[in-house]
């Protein structure tokens, strides 16, 4: 039976550092725009007890998310041995495009996609290159996407590579900047036979009362320019509905592929905050009526790496599968559950077998 299998990843973790103590001088407003007249020393360590993060990355700034992309292709390339003018598709999730340092415009002309296929010189015509916006769970989407295209045999390889440069898109002055970050994330993926493979996915999005949990709005700061816009949420929304409706994704998608929760080795969850993935695991187990979570089940990577959107999940994925995050390893015939959830609001989920 022929499955849709990775056999390449790659990652770009950017340089810059960003502790949360580079935020102590940082004045922080409300969505009124009144000043949070608390110690900035405060609000960060509220911050950090609620999330997790302690420090996050940011793009250099001569990169964009399409060099960053462009960079964890060449990885996953290089991983999986294949001749570039052999892929079929790339697809490149993201949600801002370019966005240059010290701006605030996006650049999604040509598509971020068609930049990494230029960059990469593939001459092949037949190699289509487009960008997906789905929100934070973009990279999965585009699994699930040429999954489908493989299914119906109009693609047999391609790229599925995701990247943000959220830094360069939020407020200042609004204390959920603090969660952002930079990154992007690379796969390769063919289509053949074996055991390996996607063996189910799930997807699903909410738009009624939901659309707009995360929205482009003007700064906190009074006397900002009201005509630029930045990216905005509301946390506690958010939070609700990741909790309610993740666990039920990922346990549908488990029971589309057939397996147990018992076969699951581990869980690769989007990287929003520690306290929201620690809820939606405990929700996904407790749908099985299994209180005790197994150890080492959810590697994470948000503590240092913050949220960088459409890039946690395959980051994550490559440093796991690389052995660079201490105390996590896959073996082949390992089953894996992928998961995330953002804007939109979307959630989806891969079964997948090493």
């Amino acid at each position: 039976m022929k499955r849709s299998k990775i056999i390449g990843t790659g990652s770009y973790i950017p340089s810059i550092v960003q502790p949360n103590e580079n935020f102590s001088y940082q004045r922080f407003y409300s969505e009124e725009q009144e000043l949070i007249d608390k110690p900035t020393s405060e609000i960060t360590t509220k911050f950090q007890e609620i999330t997790g993060i302690r420090e996050r990355r940011y793009a250099p700034e001569e990169l964009n998310t399409s060099d960053m992309g462009f960079f964890a292709a060449q990885q996953a390339i290089e991983q999986s041995g294949i001749d570039p003018e052999s892929i079929d598709q790339i697809v490149f999730a993201h949600n801002f495009g370019d966005v240059k340092k010290h701006t605030m415009q996006t650049d999604v002309l040509p598509a971020l996609a068609s930049r990494v296929k230029h960059r990469l010189e593939i001459k092949n015509p037949k190699c289509i290159a487009y960008d997906l916006l789905f929100g934070c769970p973009g990279w999965v989407q585009g699994l699930i996407q040429v999954d489908s295209y493989f299914k119906a045999k109009t693609a047999k390889t391609a790229l599925v590579i995701s990247g943000e440069t959220l830094s360069r898109v939020v407020d200042p002055f609004d204390r959920d900047s603090m969660i952002f970050s930079d990154g992007a994330g690379a796969a390769i993926l063919r289509y053949e036979k074996g055991k390996s493979g996607i063996l189910a996915t799930n997807a699903c999005s909410h738009t009624l009362d939901e659309a707009y949990y995360l929205y482009l709005g003007k700064s906190n700061f009074p006397e900002s320019d009201p005509r630029i816009r930045y990216i905005k949420m509301n946390g506690r929304k958010v939070y609700e509905y990741a909790l309610t409706y993740v666990p039920q994704a990922m346990k549908e998608c488990l029971d589309l592929a057939n397996v147990s929760i018992e076969e699951v080795k581990k869980v690769f969850i989007h990287q929003a905050n520690e306290k929201l993935d620690e809820g939606v695991i405990k929700r996904f187990f407790r749908l099985y009526n299994i209180k005790e979570i197994p150890d080492k089940i959810m590697p994470m990577s948000v503590h240092e790496l913050g949220n960088s959107s459409v890039a946690t999940v395959p980051t994550l994925l490559d440093r796991v599968l690389k052995g660079k995050l201490s105390d996590h390893s896959l073996e082949k015939g390992d089953i894996i559950l992928l998961a995330s959830v953002g804007a939109g609001m979307n959630i989806n989920a891969v079964c997948y077998r090493i």
